[in-house]
């Protein structure tokens, strides 16, 4: 019995600790893009830069408790490659849990963003994203909605046609990657 409260307890405050991360002020950057040369983007759809959201002591493993919650699954640990990509079958949240990167959102000649530790990048299906500096402990947290699965595009001629067609079959998701159904996801999303 003594066991059955100890574990219930230490689930109910390591509950606590992950929720009480998330900052629900987190100002959220809209970044609007259009098609770039071979890089589809998403011109319908924005990216979202949500600064400090998971606060400045965020682990990876809170980062993925809180997308899994939220129903964006298949997350990985890593970094954003040196090279430009794109996903064009399933949108793309990053969750930054350690240091910072500089990440140009767009292809050549478009925005560069300073994502950092606590910062979560939500990415629609089309958008091309490559590193362009960072720091050395920058690392990241990503995953997919809805049991989206993910494709690599590297932004070839060839690879636009099928592209703009897959990503306009993409689903929004249900869920925000940290508010959940009622998210501020669905205020530039519709």
């Amino acid at each position: 019995m003594k066991l059955r409260i100890t574990l219930t307890l230490l689930l109910a405050l390591s509950t606590i600790v992950m929720n009480a991360q998330i900052n629900n002020e987190a100002e959220i950057v809209v970044l609007q893009l259009n098609e770039n040369g071979n890089f589809p983007n998403n011109t319908k759809l924005p990216v979202l830069l949500y600064k400090n959201v998971f606060g400045e002591s965020v682990s990876p493993g809170q980062i993925e408790n809180t997308f899994s919650k939220n129903s964006w699954g298949g997350s990985w640990r890593n970094g954003v490659y040196d090279f430009y990509h794109y996903h064009s079958t399933a949108h793309e949240a990053l969750g930054v849990y350690g240091g910072w990167a500089e990440v140009q959102l767009g292809g050549d000649r478009s925005k560069v963003v300073r994502i950092e530790k606590g910062d979560l990048v939500v990415l629609p299906a089309g958008t091309a994203h490559k590193r362009i500096d960072s720091s050395s402990d920058f690392a990241v947290v990503g995953a997919y909605p809805d049991r989206q699965k993910w494709d690599m595009n590297y932004g070839k001629k060839e690879e636009v046609i099928n592209a703009r067609q897959n990503i306009l079959k993409v689903a929004l998701p249900t869920t925000d990657p940290v508010f959940g159904k009622d998210g501020q996801l669905f205020d530039s999303w519709k």
